[in-house]
């Protein structure tokens, strides 16, 4: 029988902090990178908008399905990404009663300034850590987290 640690250790050493830990440095860097690059008023709840945002737009309501947050976050977030000019809201082709939200003009530049700053971010990664270990690192969380969702296990992380 395996035995629990003692102490609080565990707290600071498990998989979960160790992944949040290197998410937070990762995405530290990208805003980092950004602000660089003249895109200084992003923030990390931004980031969580734009990567759900389909290029052609899409419902807030499957925005925030998809970030695993409430419709009401989700249109605080939507609301501030509108001021800084990435995304407006218009009517949705398919449902003249529905918006959608999607990138302006000056939303698809900062997301390819995204997109680069997610590269330089990634490629200084794969420098720090060597490239076999990043490889096995992708591989693995790829494999780990292709099987999980959040809808599938019946798991509502909005509460």
């Amino acid at each position: 029988m395996k035995r629990k640690k003692s102490g609080t250790a565990w707290r600071h050493a498990n998989i979960g902090r160790l992944l949040n830990n290197a998410v937070r440095r990762f995405e530290a860097r990208v805003l980092e990178l950004m602000d660089e690059r003249g895109h200084a008023g992003t923030r990390i709840a931004h980031v969580g908008l734009t990567r759900n945002l389909d290029v052609e737009g899409t419902r807030l309501t499957e925005l925030a399905r998809r970030a695993s947050m409430s419709k009401q976050a989700m249109g605080e977030l939507v609301d501030q990404c509108t001021e800084l000019g990435l995304v407006e809201r218009v009517a949705d082709p398919s449902d003249g009663r529905a918006r959608i939200v999607r990138f302006t003009g000056a939303g698809r530049i900062w997301l390819e300034a995204f997109r680069d700053a997610v590269d330089v971010a990634e490629r200084e990664m794969r420098a720090e850590l060597g490239k076999a270990v990043m490889d096995t690192i992708l591989r693995g969380l790829a494999a780990y987290g292709e099987t999980f969702d959040t809808l599938d296990a019946g798991i509502d992380l909005t509460k």
